[in-house]
């Protein structure tokens, strides 16, 4: 009972320092999410049971994570994402070191989903 209101108080604690992160930038916000996740799941059978009843789970993370199944508009529109934020400093920082990292990192992004949900 106390190890499940320890997670329950740390996961607020984890939520509010990600939902900071938002705002301000030496905070970073998707590790702090992922904490209160895990902190939030663990803490109890009827948090674990909402959270994976809910539209967004079974969508991104059981169909596509767990599954591997996704469509091609899916995987087009997370790609498009993926190049909109990569494009974003590519057109700010006027270097070419930069701007070949980006490109690779997007190139690497193709290959993984390719070979993640094709290649079986």
């Amino acid at each position: 009972m106390l190890k499940k209101s320890i997670f329950v108080v740390l996961g607020g604690v984890s939520f509010a320092l990600g939902t900071i992160g938002i705002f301000i930038p030496l905070l970073p916000t998707v590790p702090f999410y992922l904490l209160t996740a895990y902190l939030w799941l663990n803490s109890s059978e009827r948090l674990y049971n909402y959270f994976t009843q809910t539209s967004y789970y079974q969508t991104y993370i059981q169909k596509m994570l767990i599954e591997k199944k996704a469509t091609r508009s899916s995987l087009f529109k997370m790609l498009a994402m993926v190049f909109v934020v990569l494009l974003i400093p590519f057109i700010i920082f006027n270097s070419l070191h930069v701007r070949i990292i980006l490109a690779t990192v997007f190139f690497a992004h193709v290959v993984f989903v390719y070979y993640y949900f094709y290649k079986k």
